[in-house]
């Protein structure tokens, strides 16, 4: 925050000057320039455009700002909508205590939430600021959880750590599950964009409006704002790259384990829309009145015998593959920095409880059939021991690695910018308290960079962190807040990172011992890839 001065994209208003304009509103102000209020005894105020908010000071001097909401919430008619605008307010919002999550079920034990429990009313969005500071780089981060669970108010994303580098950062709640991402053929009809389901994904993009509209008033510059997820928050990124809607929003994308190219696509509409019409009929050819009228409780819960709802082609947000987007060079022109992980999915295509040469063939020609040959020469495993990093290597890449694979190499060949790429390969240590011989990690699994990267180690208090894990979360911090500034992650004491120039040079390790090295394997991509 500032001193008391407000900032616009287009001016900055000093309140002090303002003061004597006794009849002057805050809203009117508001509409002059986005306005920055002078810090409150009972914590720092901003004024928005939909009204004024009150936040935190944190220990660390850092302004946060909890639960603003960005768009209407998600209910009754608009439930299966795009979301719609914020209704302004009157007086002072408190801005201090997280929103509620969206609605999702219980899926996974290591998501810690600090939201004020789960509604289907969810869309808000969290701030932390520099207490002072102008025109401030602006990060934008989407959580993962593969479109089903999930919340900003998580431990591991915290923004306080990037805002004491000097990076206003954000985390977006978006809708999540048949809220976020149901198709019906009626949905279709009833839309003036003739397209359903994307709402989690349309969603974002309200997130990133709002940004754009009223990030100056936290010191933020709308016109360096990056965006950011892991997981589904990559496939995220990836996905308003390619949106035709998201241009001029962003100006760098960075992603950690996820595309939405490769073996991971989007549906067309008309098969995302027959999946949703048999939703329907399975609780009773209900209408979409009908399913606006379920409580959102119960529709949950019609969804837990494994109903999923994917990604859509809808002509909308999405007027075609990402595939077919990026390889035409069509998506956003930013700067990219990506990469994933290890051992994405450790012992991932293993048969039986003990790894064997014999059951991972076998395992593999169940997989591959005629192909088999193929892949046992690319992911080779002669011993037991090489099985279990032959295994991982081939389900790391069939999980999640390849499709970011993918998005590198198209936002590479037709982008235009630097993209820069890593591979994370650095082990959790034990859990604190665990005593006796551990087993060795066979490399980084799904999701354990978010905490190193976002400086959040010590909110996660099951491991015994180490100097090793500071070293590389300062590290990874470092290359992120600086590629957030900049574009470009290098900076003093860090070892140089080069963009991408062609798939199969340098990848980026980032471990205690972080540096370049040729891309190990980039045949196996390739065949992944079909050859091409």
């Amino acid at each position: 925050m500032g001193s008391g001065e407000a900032q616009s994209p287009k001016k900055l208003v000093n309140l002090d000057k303002y003061s004597a304009m006794k009849g002057l509103s805050l809203l009117t102000i508001a509409v002059i320039g986005v306005v920055i209020v002078r810090a409150q005894a009972d914590g720092p105020q901003a004024t928005t455009a939909s009204g004024v908010v009150q936040g935190t000071v944190e220990p660390s001097g850092v302004h946060s700002f909890k639960g603003i909401p960005y768009a209407a919430p998600p209910v009754g008619d608009l439930r299966f909508k795009e979301p719609q605008p914020v209704v302004s307010w009157q007086g002072i919002r408190k801005t201090q205590a997280f929103g509620p999550r969206a609605m999702q079920l219980p899926i996974y034990s290591d998501m810690k939430f600090r939201s004020d429990g789960m509604s289907e009313d969810c869309l808000y969005l969290n701030v932390w600021a520099p207490a002072s500071g102008s025109h401030l780089p602006v990060l934008v981060y989407f959580y993962g959880g593969g479109f089903v669970c999930g919340d900003g108010s998580e431990y591991r994303y915290d923004g306080e750590s990037m805002a004491k580098r000097g990076v206003v950062a954000i985390t977006v709640n978006y809708r999540l599950g048949v809220f976020g991402f149901l198709s019906h053929p009626d949905l279709t009809k009833e839309s003036v964009h003739h397209a359903s389901g994307n709402y989690g994904l349309l969603d974002q993009h309200a997130a990133l409006e709002w940004v754009q509209q009223n990030i100056a008033a936290f010191g933020g510059d709308p016109g360096r704002v990056t965006i950011a997820g892991e997981s589904a928050g990559s496939i995220s990124v990836c996905a308003q790259m390619a949106s035709p809607l998201s241009k001029g929003l962003f100006q760098g994308a960075i992603g950690e384990s996820g595309g939405l190219t490769g073996n991971i696509k989007p549906v067309m509409l008309d098969t995302a829309e027959r999946y949703g019409a048999a939703f329907a009929a399975r609780l009773g050819n209900k209408s979409i009145t009908d399913l606006r009228a379920m409580s959102a409780n119960d529709l949950l819960q019609a969804t837990a015998k494994g109903a999923r709802f994917a990604t859509v082609i809808d002509g909308y947000f999405l007027p075609e593959a990402p595939d077919e987007i990026y390889s035409a060079g069509n998506q956003m022109k930013v700067s990219l920095l990506a990469g994933w992980n290890s051992a994405e999915l450790p012992f991932g295509v293993i048969v039986g409880a003990v790894p064997t040469v014999e059951g991972y063939d076998a395992a593999v020609r169940k997989l591959y059939g005629d192909n088999a040959d193929e892949v046992l020469s690319l992911y080779k495993a002669t011993t037991a021991e090489e099985v279990k990093q032959a295994g991982t290597d081939l389900a790391t890449d069939r999980f999640i690695a390849y499709s970011t694979w993918k998005w590198i190499d198209r936002a590479t060949a037709t982008g235009g910018k630097p993209v820069y790429r890593y591979l994370y390969a650095h082990p959790r240590p034990p859990a604190a308290g665990m005593s006796g011989a551990q087993a060795p990690a066979l490399g980084a699994g799904h999701s354990w960079e978010i905490e190193y990267a976002l400086g959040n180690l010590h909110t996660n208090t099951v491991y015994a962190w180490t100097a090793d894990d500071d070293k590389v979360s300062a590290m990874m911090e470092a290359y992120f807040a600086n590629f957030i500034k900049t574009g470009d992650p290098n900076g003093r004491g860090l070892p140089t990172w080069t963009p991408m120039k062609a798939m199969g040079s340098e990848i980026m390790v980032i471990d205690v011992h972080t540096h370049a090295e040729k891309e190990p394997h980039p045949e196996r991509y390739r065949w992944l890839d079909g050859g091409n």
